[in-house]
């Protein structure tokens, strides 16, 4: 495992969404990012989860309702990494995974396209 401190994990993850192209960073809708040390209890594996409503999902009558939130679990993301450079691999991965999710893109496609 890897050591790195909390700033300096929040600042990859600040990268990994800089470089998110700007045609997809636009259309992207009532989403805040967040990163938190542990993951919950039932999955201590868990790299980063998207909640909310996809845009896919969301209807003419979507509105009112508090940002879709995607959260970076630091811990288990440097207990899979050998070295910086895999921490920056895993948080770019793991960032692009979790926006897919909000424009509606399933696990199953994540994983042919490389992000899974």
């Amino acid at each position: 495992m890897i050591e790195m401190s909390r700033a300096d994990f929040e600042g990859l993850v600040a990268q990994a969404l800089d470089e998110v192209p700007p045609e997809l960073t636009q259309l992207i809708d009532n989403v805040a990012v967040f990163v938190e040390d542990e993951p919950p209890a039932s999955d201590p594996d868990l790299l980063g989860i998207y909640e909310g409503i996809p845009l896919t999902e969301r209807g003419h009558d979507y509105g009112g309702v508090l940002p879709d939130r995607i959260t970076i679990y630091r811990s288990p993301t440097l207990a899979i990494c050998e070295t910086v450079d895999d921490v920056v691999d895993e948080v770019n991965i793991t960032v692009v995974h979790e926006i897919a999710h909000h424009f509606g893109i399933d696990d199953a496609r994540l994983h042919e396209l490389g992000y899974g």
